[in-house]
């Protein structure tokens, strides 16, 4: 008896092992279960899935956790029973540590289970990072949905956020990241959201399929057709052997067929948005009948009746998958049809398919640098405030107390940290010092301890900073006082020692000053560098007080650009006051534009619209681009020049009065998101128009003038579609005697910036024509400057690679459906290619440029006007051409 006792016991134990192990081995490498609003520390277990649900309690600091009403838990698994909501915060965020470079699965669940009572259903937004996922509709409470998307992370952590939008709570039931293999579900640039994922039967079955099945835990739906018939096997389909995607067996081993067998399967779906919509399709095939001698199978794939792929012969119990390498767009239905070629004694077969959806998110993270120096800051100091996912992006949701400059798709930068009265105790972080983009610090009123540190000194661009209110103590770093004695006026690029100042409560002292009297004024700036011009900006004093000889005081460094006059703006036509701008913009009423120095209004001066143009008083750059653009336009008139009608200043407050230009920028024309697609005539005369208005910059000012930054968005369209240059606050009026070129900081925007400007810090107005070829390729091809991609081409790298394959009408934007003339097309991108040279000398003038552009812009006319290959199809009116170049006197 005690023998056979023992027996069990073991029996019992190895029994629990091997449960144990298998339960084990249930948790794939990689796999993240999150079961949102779950208690801390329990977990729970998915019993179809045996996968293991975590609470994610670790993953966030913010929401509260809710349960399901009971009625509902039944139509859901356990790992969803919970939820966090948040009902405070416009954006709360999930951070997920995971390997960057790794394609994941990533999928949100969201069951409403009317957890708050009200049975009332939200709307609120999804965001991966920085941009956009999906937009979240509640529909009813029982039935949960979700969200998938297929990404790459580039870096090692993802955030999830929830945004709300005024529609109600946001909230979240789990999160789930799939590793996939990176060979699985190419792109040429985007990530994939699911529109569909079908286990394809030939008739009506509720079974669903997941993981364990699907080694990658897709879920598959089925999906039948009438007029369609059902094969199957059950024997197993050895997906291993394509081993990219993987397709589960179970799913594999069933297949459609038409009852009809000389009739063709089909499956289509309709596209969200024709214009912009893009998808990749995934087709697997297996075949799932022994084939006799005498039998085959084969079968053509057509898209909307063109031939898309095959002849495919799918191979027995093997998968094997179809997709595209580019992907489909530009039709409001897409039908899939499989037709038998002549050969083949069969009908064709249908296993599975997978629908994605191009997500192309745009909007860089923050410098990593950035970022970990921000996360190092939080954490020393225990910040409480809501500061989640990216620090800087998207704009609207920056952390609180930051600013941060935004150029094109390159990483947002930290400029201004303002942790004023944020109860922060100890020494100042040398965190703070890897901020290196840094122009504001405010760490006034806090209790911070110590001396004020040397790294300080090495924020090469600090401008403002204020450390009042503290318990500092020791001297101020000698370089912080020398680098203090430097002021620089952009009009004359002059130094000057500017005198007065505040009073600042404060402690510390210079090397050597605490023995001078009681009132000596130490003024103190830092200059911008690199990146932005060194302006008249800023006057920051440090006032050294010592009330005892042994004791030091703090020192602030103070923004008094309200102190500048103004009479170089008094020769303007007109000054507004602030009524009069309410009174033209019906009190702010309409905004037309947001940029990272102010708001664009709209509005109408008696029958004249006019854009209004406010410069944030805090945007120290803004005011540098403000004194810039005016000067600049006072003395410049030209009709490729966007006019100024007048100004306003009052005290800190500015703005410039703009005349309006009813079709808005250049990029906006050029997005996929824009319905009117400009022809190629429409583009030959922007790109002329454009040139011609740098012409009269270069050759037609004296002194020349070069912009500085000749980007897409600063080329605006009036009601013609005439282009003017706009935004004048970068330029640089060249000197005469300065040769063939200036040393100046660097100024432009990435991907539009000249590389030997950059390198060199000489600017020259081939750095103009540098740009000018960037905007050119955009308007021929319709692409970004750099794209979206994790590779950031750049568009000249890849206009350069299609030269190289000769492929000319894969250059020029596929929306134009190739209805422009070949030799203006090869003219025109032999010019941009010319302009975009990495080195200088190779670039034409601007001059030279123009020509070229009239001669292009001949050639399509001349085509158009033979009507022989059709007028091109646009639905803005015709505009007026001029092909002559305006003579114009020189500025004043």
């Amino acid at each position: 008896m005690v023998m056979r006792f023992k027996h069990f016991i073991f029996a019992l134990l190895a029994g629990l092992a091997l449960i144990l192990a298998v339960h084990a081995q249930d948790q794939p490498a990689g796999f993240i279960s999150i079961a949102c609003g779950l208690l801390a520390n329990p977990s729970v277990t998915d019993e179809h899935t045996g996968l293991n649900y975590i609470s994610d309690a670790t993953f966030i600091d913010t929401g509260t956790s809710q349960s399901i009403s009971s009625g509902f838990r039944g139509d859901n698994p356990p790992f969803l029973w919970n939820l966090r909501s948040f009902p405070q915060g416009n954006r709360n965020c999930y951070s997920i540590n995971v390997t960057a470079g790794t394609k994941y699965l990533i999928r949100a669940t969201f069951v409403y289970g009317n957890y708050d009572g009200k049975d009332n259903f939200p709307q609120f937004d999804l965001h991966l990072g920085q941009n956009m996922w999906d937009t979240i509709q509640v529909e009813n409470s029982s039935s949960g949905f979700n969200k998938e998307l297929i990404h790459v992370p580039s870096r090692n952590y993802i955030h999830v956020c929830l945004i709300d939008t005024g529609f109600g709570t946001p909230f979240i039931s789990a999160i789930e990241l799939r590793p996939l293999i990176n060979t699985s579900y190419v792109t040429k640039s985007g990530s994939l959201a699911l529109v569909d994922r079908w286990d394809v039967v030939g008739s009506k079955s509720d079974l669903r399929y997941w993981y364990p099945d699907d080694v990658h835990d897709r879920r598959w739906d089925p999906y039948n057709e009438v007029g369609w018939t059902n094969l199957s096997t059950p024997l197993i389909i050895d997906s291993q052997i394509h081993k990219d995607y993987q397709p589960p067996s179970i799913v594999m081993r069933t297949a459609a067929t038409p009852v009809d067998d000389s009739a063709p399967l089909e499956f289509n779906w309709d596209s969200d948005n024709a214009t912009s919509s893009e998808y990749y399709v995934y087709i697997h095939f297996a075949e799932v009948v022994k084939l006799k001698a005498n039998q085959s199978r084969s079968f053509n794939i057509t898209l909307n009746g063109k031939y898309w792929d095959g002849p495919i012969a799918p191979p027995y119990l093997s998968s094997s998958t179809v997709s595209s390498t580019s992907p489909i767009s530009g039709e409001a239905k897409y039908d899939f049809s499989f037709i038998k070629t002549q050969n083949s004694t069969l009908p064709p077969i249908l296993n599975a398919i997978e629908i994605y959806s191009v997500k192309y998110f745009l909007q860089s993270e923050t410098e990593q640098g950035d970022v970990d120096a921000m996360e190092k800051i939080k954490s020393t100091y225990a910040m409480k405030r809501n500061w989640q996912g990216d620090p800087c992006a998207p704009k609207a949701y920056s952390w609180e107390g930051l600013n941060c400059s935004y150029n094109g798709y390159s990483p947002p930068r930290i400029t201004s940290l303002n942790l004023s009265s944020s109860g922060l105790i100890g020494q100042i972080s040398a965190d703070i010092s890897k901020l290196v983009m840094l122009q504001y610090l405010d760490l006034s009123n806090n209790s911070l301890t110590g001396s004020v540190p040397d790294f300080l000194s090495q924020l090469r661009y600090l401008i403002v900073l204020n450390l009042e209110r503290n318990q500092l103590s020791g001297p101020i770093p000698a370089e912080l006082i020398a680098r203090s004695l430097r002021v620089f006026d952009n009009a004359t690029n002059s130094t000057i020692i500017p005198s007065g100042g505040d009073n600042i409560n404060s402690k510390p002292c210079g090397s050597g000053s605490c023995k001078k009297k009681d009132s000596i004024v130490v003024p103190i700036v830092v200059s911008l560098g690199v990146l932005l011009n060194v302006a008249l900006i800023v006057i920051a004093t440090l006032l050294l007080r010592r009330k005892r000889q042994d004791k030091t005081k703090a020192f602030a460094m103070v923004d008094t650009k309200s102190n500048i006059q103004k009479a170089s703006l008094e020769s303007i036509q007109r000054q507004f006051t602030y009524s009069e701008l309410r009174n033209i913009t019906n009190n702010f009423e309409r905004i037309v534009g947001k940029g990272g120095f102010g708001t664009v209004y709209h509005g109408n001066i008696g029958n004249t619209q006019v854009a209004v143009k406010m410069i944030s008083p805090s945007s120290t750059q803004g005011f540098q681009q403000f004194q810039s653009e005016v000067k600049l336009l006072m003395r410049v008139h030209h009709k490729n020049l966007t006019t100024l009608v007048g100004y306003y200043y009052e005290e800190n407050n500015m703005g410039l009065i703009y005349e309006y230009m009813v079709n808005g920028d250049l990029k906006a024309h050029l997005s996929g998101e824009n319905a009117n697609i400009l022809n190629w005539e429409h583009r030959l005369q922007i790109a002329m128009d454009a040139a011609q208005g740098l012409e009269y910059l270069h050759n037609g000012c004296k002194p020349p003038i070069i912009h500085r930054d000749v980007k897409p968005t600063n080329i605006l369209l009036n009601e013609n579609f005439h282009a003017k240059l706009a935004d004048f606050g970068l330029s640089k009026t060249f000197p005469t005697d300065s040769g063939t070129h200036m040393s100046t900081v660097v100024a432009g925007t990435p991907g539009y910036l000249d590389p030997e400007y950059y390198i060199s810090n000489w600017l020259t107005s081939r750095s103009d024509i540098y740009s000018f070829g960037v905007v050119l390729l955009e308007i021929i091809t319709g692409r970004p400057a750099i794209e979206g991609s994790h590779e950031k081409t750049h568009i000249s790298q890849w206009v350069r690679f299609m030269l190289d394959n000769g492929d000319i009408k894969n250059i020029v934007d596929t929306r134009l459906c190739r209805n422009f003339s070949i030799n203006s097309a090869w003219k025109v991108v032999e010019i941009a290619m010319a302009c975009v040279s990495p080195t200088l000398a190779e670039r034409p003038t601007i001059s030279q440029v123009v020509a070229e552009l009239k001669e292009c812009l001949a050639i399509e006319l001349a085509r158009t006007v033979e009507g022989h290959e059709g007028k091109p199809t646009n639905s803005i009116e015709s505009m007026d051409m001029d092909l002559t170049t305006e003579v114009i006197p020189l500025a004043r």
